[in-house]
């Protein structure tokens, strides 16, 4: 390998996370030669660090504490959950923090791999760097797309590198379960972080700047959840700011604005996310390093007709799931515009348009309950000049929800576009709802008239029926 080798490509993808392997594999399904460029582990956040082992760390959690509601069942499961076994169940989820088999899928959709760092070097171009340091050159004929994603960020305390804290991937591939976990931040990781580890026994101490949790949801999801974790043991505390953090003898100590002096063996802030942008060749091509990248709806960058950004890079929904469809979005735009078919502008909903990122952004946080929610809350749809009213029921009557035993806790929230009669927003809180919200995606997303919905008649006894509950409610109202 020569530092002046260069390979020719139709498209060149900088990062090989799920965002980035489906831009490969649709431009490759399109017939475009493409290569696709990875520095750590070809997967990306999600396989290794976020989605998968998260999850695989809550499932024992929700199913435990499902069977605690059941009578017959919940004798049966008095004991504390097996912490080593469910972290060893966790490295089988990552496959050990190894991609031969990601690998094997790029190669197998016919895409070539970089292993090194890939900077921009001008328009069309990314220099590859190797782990040898040997230097290659791949140019692209119609597009290189960035798909480098987003890291913690971590607020600038004195001396906080020295703490060796916490960020979403320690807290995800942690060993061995801390005596105390003060947990920073009241959004999606840092509930999801906490209601984890106080499960495997860790005492966990909240620290929410805000007034409370899952400050982007309706405010009782936040409420709900903070009863089940306080009631759990962990200690919450809002409106509350970490001063300074330092480790003495080993042990992490939070000073908040309050003058209190909290003691922990591990301090984790899941306090925000930035862009992975600061080195991968930016100012080349006469954009801010370190920046989010603006883009259209095909996820083109603003300004340059050949460099695409997608998934978490462009900030426009923080979500892999989300990520994956602007992939299969841009994908499919590349491929249009390198073979000169016209992409239609004027067209929302069309293959070449990640509309339902403005419209329809599903999410689900996995905690003890659930929160699952999609489209606006109330207050945003307000914000944003519609006419609403929502229109709220509690998921203890619904008779799907009796199944799921004692002290069942639930709500749901719909709100509804009044000029239009469709549904802007859906939020559920309880057990079980992260399989409801797809239902409230395609609602939301299909803009399914009111008058349409009320002829999807949902199963019996499931929890589904909280959607008749919810239209009765709106028309009843």
């Amino acid at each position: 390998m020569t530092e002046t080798e260069t390979n020719a490509y139709d498209v060149v993808v900088i990062g090989a996370g799920p965002v980035g392997e489906n831009v490969a594999d649709r431009t490759r399904a399109a017939g475009l030669s493409t290569a696709i460029v990875e520095s750590e582990l070809v997967g990306g956040e999600c396989s290794y660090w976020a989605c998968m082992p998260s999850k695989a760390l809550l499932r024992p959690v929700i199913a435990r504490a499902d069977a605690l509601r059941l009578p017959g069942v919940r004798e049966a499961v008095q004991t504390p959950l097996d912490a080593p076994a469910v972290l060893g169940r966790r490295d089988e989820f990552t496959s050990h923090w190894k991609d031969d088999g990601q690998v094997g899928w790029v190669e197998g959709i016919g895409a070539d791999l970089y292993r090194g760092k890939g900077r921009l070097a001008g328009p069309r171009t990314v220099e590859v760097t190797g782990p040898d340091g040997g230097r290659r050159l791949l140019t692209a004929r119609h597009a290189v797309a960035v798909a480098t994603g987003s890291r913690a960020a971590l607020p600038d305390l004195p001396g906080l590198a020295d703490v060796n804290p916490w960020t979403s991937r320690e807290a995800t591939s942690a060993k061995d379960v801390p005596g105390r976990l003060i947990v920073v931040g009241g959004g999606v990781v840092a509930v999801e972080m906490a209601t984890a580890w106080q499960a495997f026994g860790a005492r966990v101490t909240m620290l929410v700047r805000g007034k409370g949790l899952l400050a982007r949801m309706e405010p009782f999801a936040g409420e709900l959840v903070a009863e089940a974790l306080t009631e759990a043991g962990a200690d919450i505390r809002t409106g509350t700011s970490v001063e300074s953090v330092t480790r003495e003898n080993g042990t992490v100590v939070a000073v908040t604005d309050a003058g209190d002096r909290i003691e922990a063996d591990e301090i984790l802030f899941a306090t925000g996310r930035a862009p992975r942008t600061d080195d991968i060749g930016l100012e080349t091509v006469g954009l801010e390093p370190g920046s989010w990248l603006p883009v259209d709806d095909s996820l083109r960058v603003t300004g340059h007709d050949w460099l695409y950004a997608v998934g978490d890079v462009n900030h426009r929904a923080l979500l892999t799931h989300q990520g994956k469809y602007q992939a299969r979005i841009a994908g499919a735009a590349i491929a249009a515009r390198a073979s000169g078919v016209p992409i239609l502008e004027s067209d929302p909903w069309g293959a070449h348009a990640a509309t339902a990122d403005h419209a329809a952004v599903p999410q689900v946080v996995f905690a003890d309950p659930e929160a699952a929610s999609v489209g606006l809350s109330l207050a945003e749809a307000e914000q944003a000049g519609h006419r609403v009213r929502a229109v709220d029921v509690d998921l203890s009557t619904v008779a799907g929800a009796s199944l799921y035993g004692d002290g069942y806790k639930g709500r749901a929230r719909m709100v509804v576009d009044l000029e239009d009669e469709i549904v802007r927003g859906v939020t559920f809180v309880g057990p079980g709802v992260g399989e409801l919200i797809h239902s409230a995606t395609i609602a939301v997303a299909g803009q399914v008239p009111l008058s349409r919905l009320w002829h999807a008649v949902p199963s019996y006894p499931t929890i589904s029926e909280a959607w008749l509950r919810l239209l009765e409610a709106y028309r009843d109202s």
